[in-house]
């Protein structure tokens, strides 16, 4: 795991984990995988703490999807992954559609 100094954000979500990501992660993400997301880590962070919804993936049973509405028709998805009991987030990025999967939250 990283020393302190190297977390960005960790955050508790409604599924009792928290989901932490590094700088240098979320430089990835948003220089590479989605530069959309740039200047956008309160939106991803408001979206793990409160989402409207959260699906687990079809894929992976440890993937989990996190959507919270920004405007009408439209999301923002942080994707986590669960494993040995810590929470890490993949990716994220807005999106026009929630994927397929069994919604977990809420019930």
């Amino acid at each position: 795991m990283p020393d302190d100094s190297e977390i960005l954000f960790q955050v508790m979500t409604p599924l009792g984990f928290q989901v932490r990501i590094t700088k240098a992660y979320w430089e990835i993400i948003t220089t590479i995988k989605h530069p959309v997301m740039a200047n956008r880590q309160t939106d991803v962070e408001e979206t793990l703490r409160n989402p409207d919804e959260i699906r687990v993936s079809k894929r992976d049973a440890k993937v989990f999807l996190f959507y919270r509405t920004k405007h009408l028709g439209r999301w923002v998805c942080a994707v986590t992954k669960r494993q040995n009991g810590e929470g890490f987030l993949i990716t994220a990025y807005p999106t026009d559609g929630i994927k397929e999967g069994e919604r977990v939250w809420p019930r």
